[in-house]
């Protein structure tokens, strides 16, 4: 016998709702194998003590920069950043770093190069994320992008170039993250 109108709309209801679900299932899967999930959820003191957590930018692209003040390379490319945050649009795209270092050299580091960023102070849980998100011989700088939904989308081991920041705001996020001069 053929189910009636109630209840094919009822097994439909029941069909979608499960293939929503298993979206978002395996939308969180693969943040897990990514490292991306454990960055997000990370507790990390800002420059004031704070603590805070990546998770905070979500809903928005995501450039999260791991770094360090001794880091030749990092010192280098931090200028890069500076100069990019002030062409973004930062209720759809933030760039956040993460030093690796000690707090009061962080943030002598933060008033020197006039970081106008979120920084967020990382220790031994930061190198251990790293090493999560792929970045196995723990080298700086590392760079990870996350979509506004989370997923890793690319990461770098090494300075970013001009280029490569181009690409990831011309390409790999939305319209909306670079303001229009």
């Amino acid at each position: 016998m053929a189910p009636g109108r109630r209840e094919a709309l009822i097994l439909g209801a029941v069909g979608l709702a499960a293939a929503a679900a298993g979206a978002v299932v395996g939308a969180l899967g693969l943040q897990v194998r990514s490292g991306a999930a454990g960055l997000l959820g990370a507790r990390f003191a800002d420059l004031e003590g704070r603590p805070r957590r990546l998770v905070e930018w979500q809903g928005r692209g995501l450039l999260c920069n791991f770094w360090a003040t001794w880091c030749a390379p990092c010192r280098d490319e931090i200028p890069l950043l500076v100069a990019a945050k002030q062409h973004l649009d930062v209720n759809s795209f933030e760039i956040v770093g993460i030093g690796i270092d000690q707090a009061d050299k962080i943030i002598e580091f933060v008033k020197i190069y006039k970081v106008n960023y979120p920084i967020l102070i990382g220790g031994a849980t930061a190198i251990e994320l790293m090493r999560a998100l792929g970045n196995r011989q723990g080298g700086l700088p590392f760079t990870v992008l996350l979509d506004p939904g989370g997923a890793l989308v690319e990461r770098w081991l090494g300075a970013l170039t001009h280029t490569d920041l181009e690409r990831v705001l011309a390409v790999k996020m939305p319209r909306s993250a670079s303001k229009k001069p």
